[in-house]
């Protein structure tokens, strides 16, 4: 559009009025692309905190008070239910998953079977980084 300025095949109003929603969107998109940067930099430090939470979850538990005890279990489990004789607990999301990975990892240490590798069960699909073989 600039040349076609220069060669008069566009008038100065319409360029100026172009130029000004150009930037306006170019500064549009700039944002977005921070905001997405942000968000990538909480959502990793989150998933961290998370995994940390779950990681010492019975060492926290153990030294709260009963109030701050009944706040970690509403983060953690939502819907338990009493099933003969026994509280039968359902974890939130994330925390399902962790659980039922862990629960499947040990029972394979247990058996001795080395059916998949851990990382395949925190990664089921293929590899975001794929490389050519060979």
């Amino acid at each position: 559009m600039y040349v076609d300025k220069l060669d008069g095949l566009v008038d100065t109003a319409f360029f100026e009025k172009m130029s000004n929603q150009w930037r306006e969107e170019q500064g549009r998109c700039q944002r977005e692309i921070e905001r997405h940067q942000n968000a990538d930099k909480s959502y990793l430090g989150e998933g961290v905190a998370l995994l940390d939470l779950a990681r010492n979850a019975q060492r926290l538990f153990a030294k709260q008070e009963p109030r701050e005890k009944r706040r970690l279990l509403n983060f953690l489990l939502s819907n338990c239910t009493w099933e003969d004789g026994e509280v039968v607990a359902t974890f939130r999301q994330p925390f399902d998953m962790l659980a039922k990975t862990v629960v499947e990892t040990r029972g394979e240490h247990a058996t001795g079977a080395a059916s998949a590798p851990i990382l395949e069960k925190w990664l089921p699909g293929p590899d975001s980084n794929q490389r050519p073989t060979g």
